[in-house]
């Protein structure tokens, strides 16, 4: 069943830049979605747009029935955005952070304390919880934004390079989350440059170039006999004549 209709999205920037240009896709429930493509092919206006950050010009999302344009409230209510370089308030301790998300959300005391202790325990957080975040390096608030994220148990988890500054026992952490929180209903979708990371992780995967999308579909259908990078070398080669095709579901 799809949790995320993504249809005919098209956003225009001021400067007349085309970011997005006629995407249409849709995300699964239970599922891990991949969102794959170089620099500037836009990945991340598309997550914008889905999270309500930017508006668009042409085109619906839907989040569980929900408009984004229309019911941004309700839409925003079952997603957790966490964009490439989060903003952590750090003045605060990492503990009085994630009690200030469950304020925010209205997460119970009882469940905050299980949810952040196990998520912290699993991101191995749980003894820098009292230290400032000012004091975390990169990876650490990478992890207190995931811990932050999960402790909502959002429909959706929406990602945009989730892996950049997690260290490998982090990321191997991060995939047995992600995976976890996909068997409860809930759905991913990431961006991502770690190619065999989206090859070996994802259900699902979309490759966009310059704003479309130019193969979308099972990951196993998506990349044939060749691998995901393979694939994706081929496909945005804009130096070469390869003619990009779209690949669709089975």
């Amino acid at each position: 069943m799809s949790l995320v209709m993504i249809q005919n999205l098209t956003k225009t920037y001021k400067n007349g830049k085309r970011a997005v240009d006629d995407l249409t896709l849709s995300i699964e429930q239970g599922t891990i979605h991949g969102f794959i493509g170089h620099n500037g092919a836009g990945k991340t206006t598309t997550l914008k747009c889905m999270t309500g950050i930017l508006d668009f010009e042409a085109g619906e999302i839907t989040i569980n029935g929900h408009s984004i344009k229309h019911n941004p409230i309700a839409c925003k209510q079952q997603v957790a955005y966490i964009p490439d370089n989060p903003d952590l308030y750090e003045s605060l301790t990492g503990i009085l952070y994630l009690n200030f998300i469950a304020d925010v959300c209205g997460i119970d005391k009882n469940a905050r304390e299980t949810r952040i202790k196990r998520h912290a325990e699993a991101f191995e957080l749980l003894p820098n919880l009292g230290d400032l975040i000012s004091s975390y390096s990169h990876g650490m608030k990478q992890k207190l934004a995931l811990i932050s994220a999960f402790i909502r148990e959002p429909a959706l988890l929406v990602l945009d390079e989730p892996f950049v500054g997690l260290d490998p026992r982090a990321a191997h952490t991060m995939k047995e989350q992600l995976r976890a929180f996909c068997n409860t209903g809930s759905a991913v979708f990431f961006s991502t440059h770690v190619l065999d990371v989206a090859e070996k992780l994802c259900d699902n995967v979309s490759i966009i170039r310059g704003g479309k999308l130019i193969a979308n579909g099972p990951t196993a259908v998506v990349k044939g006999d060749s691998s995901l990078e393979s694939l994706f070398l081929e496909l945005t080669d804009t130096n070469g004549d390869t003619q990009a095709s779209e690949v669709q579901p089975v």
